[in-house]
């Protein structure tokens, strides 16, 4: 990759880093999931993250509902109103540090547990000044996953989408007979019609959240627009996505993995054209128009470095 290509990448991407993770912190059985239909031409139904309310650790601070960890996600929600700021650390079964900020409204927010089987801590933390945060929640469990997919179907913090999302109309119409047709309808339809937006690239803040509508709206964002948009779409369409994020080249990025039942996961090679597979890097692909320089970095698995799944 000549010189030229490198600073473009450094240019679009490196105003993102830091979106993900936060300053180091000072730290002093059965259920039912409510589905509804996406629409009447998809089989397909949207599972809607519940708190059932069965498995819960809550105190006068915040509240951790893991009744349905066996679907792939926990609900917590912070108790009281304040000014500070909240995080939720979840620290999964291989070791894996997922951070989040949480809402200080009162309300559910839903996170996912995509670290595999075994046993998960999830730590809701208050600020009390500057970098320092205390506990004000804490549960550790056991997930054991009714099946590897559950995550990767469901909306999330990062991923939010229900029956009514513009997005989730939009992936209606584009829907295919096949997931694999689905796949190629929808990341064309994205990388033709969403482009990179540098204004917000060069002023995101840590803790930004894709509104995926809004992306939509607007028909421009960031990595992490992109890949949340793509992962909400697949998603509701049932093909299992998993909203990536590490480096590619070096610089932190974020893109996606999809499940076919024809290849399993497509990790790093993920745009299936009628003939062959290449990675699905919609950001890149759309910032450069296809060039065949952009192509061929995409192509190339080696150049990109996962660390984490939502």
């Amino acid at each position: 990759m000549n010189h030229i290509f490198r600073i473009i990448i450094m240019f679009i991407l490196v105003a993102v880093q830091g979106l993900y993770t936060n300053s180091n912190l000072d730290t002093v059985s059965s259920n039912n999931i409510n589905v509804i239909s996406t629409s009447q031409f998809s089989s397909f139904e949207i599972p809607v993250p519940t708190a059932s309310g069965i498995n819960v650790s809550r105190n006068d601070k915040a509240e951790i509902d893991y009744s349905n960890s066996s679907y792939g996600y926990v609900k917590v929600r912070f108790l009281r109103r304040t000014t500070v700021a909240v995080r939720v650390i979840i620290t999964g079964a291989g070791g894996v540090r997922f951070q989040y900020h949480l809402n200080t409204d009162g309300l559910w927010e839903v996170f996912p547990l995509t670290d595999g089987n075994g046993q998960y801590s999830i730590d809701v933390f208050e600020q009390i000044s500057g970098n320092r945060f205390a506990v004000a929640n804490s549960v550790n469990i056991n997930v054991l996953l009714i099946d590897e997919f559950m995550p990767f179907l469901r909306p999330n913090q990062f991923v939010n989408f229900n029956r009514n999302s513009r997005a989730v109309i939009k992936a209606n119409e584009l829907s295919n007979d096949t997931a694999i047709g689905s796949v190629c309808n929808i990341y064309n339809f994205v990388i033709e019609n969403i482009s990179y937006d540098f204004e917000l690239a060069a002023n995101v803040r840590s803790g930004y959240v894709p509104d995926i509508d809004l992306v939509l709206e607007r028909r421009k964002g960031i990595c992490f627009d992109f890949a949340a948009l793509m992962t909400a779409m697949l998603r509701s369409q049932g093909i299992p996505t998993k909203l990536v994020v590490g480096y590619a080249d070096n610089v932190f990025h974020a893109w996606i993995s999809v499940y076919t039942a024809e290849s399993g996961w497509i990790n790093n090679i993920i745009w299936f054209d009628g003939i062959s597979w290449r990675l699905m890097d919609p950001t890149f692909a759309a910032t450069a128009n296809q060039s065949a320089e952009v192509m061929r970095f995409i192509g190339n698995g080696n150049n990109y470095n996962p660390t984490h799944f939502y």
